[in-house]
């Protein structure tokens, strides 16, 4: 992707009409990455039932806004493997700008795990292979299972719609819930923009109605009326 770790956000940098992840039934793409430790690991290398993929970053509101819920989930599935795929920074700013280097990118993930995250934080590389692998949204959510299979998938992480995935799929039942998306609270997204510095809290406002139009209102209502694919939880694909 041109200009990958773009120093101003738009809207326009996302295909938000088109979602090119891999879809359930899909085989999950596999990558070479590596943790804060600075060692190399591979993406599906986990030793849970199932492994809950996350992608994020520290500037991205939606994920900040889900990092409570989702450290509960650690708890309640204690048989589930958890990891964050720190992607480029959503909202680059003045204090924590885009990533120019790997070991810039490297101290921001550090700077996420200092930040009580519980999860295994796996750091793509610089041109975001494993995030375009994944369809480069700032948020999406993958639910894995031991045989590489994605069996549960929202281009936008909704925690109550994971948790209730989770639910069926340890259950033996295929995951049929919807992903609705829901916005994160003002309070989180002025706190997670006023960090990321100058400029970030502008650029996130001008983009703001067409986020508003295609996420809450289009996308919700599409998946509304469309038919979720769904797959045995343990699936071969």
């Amino acid at each position: 992707m041109k200009n990958y770790n773009y120093d101003e956000f738009s809207s326009n940098t996302y295909d938000l009409d088109n979602f090119y992840g891999p879809e359930v039934g899909n085989k999950a793409p596999d990558f070479s990455l590596s943790n804060i430790a600075s060692e190399v690991v591979n993406l599906l290398d986990f030793t849970g039932e199932f492994l809950v993929l996350e992608l994020g970053s520290i500037t991205c509101p939606l994920f900040q806004g889900r990092r409570e819920g989702m450290s509960d989930l650690v708890g309640l599935f204690p048989n589930v493997s958890f990891s964050v795929l720190y992607v480029r920074e959503a909202h680059p700013g003045s204090n924590i700008p885009s990533h120019k280097s790997l070991e810039g990118k490297i101290s921001c993930a550090k700077n996420l795990s200092k930040d009580r995250e519980e999860r295994s934080i796996l750091i793509d590389d610089i041109n975001g292979s494993a995030h375009n692998g994944y369809g480069s949204y700032p948020n999406a959510v993958f639910i894995i299972n031991r045989n590489g299979c994605v069996v549960f998938r929202s281009d936008w992480n909704s925690v109550p719609a994971t948790k209730a995935a989770l639910t069926r799929l340890l259950s033996g039942k295929p995951a049929n819930n919807k992903s609705y998306f829901l916005p994160v609270k003002p309070t989180i997204a002025i706190k997670t923009l006023k960090r990321s510095g100058k400029g970030a809290i502008k650029d996130f406002f001008m983009g703001l109605p067409t986020l508003i139009w295609k996420n809450v209102i289009k996308r919700n209502v599409l998946l509304f009326l469309n038919v979720e694919k769904v797959i045995s939880p343990d699936a071969k694909c």
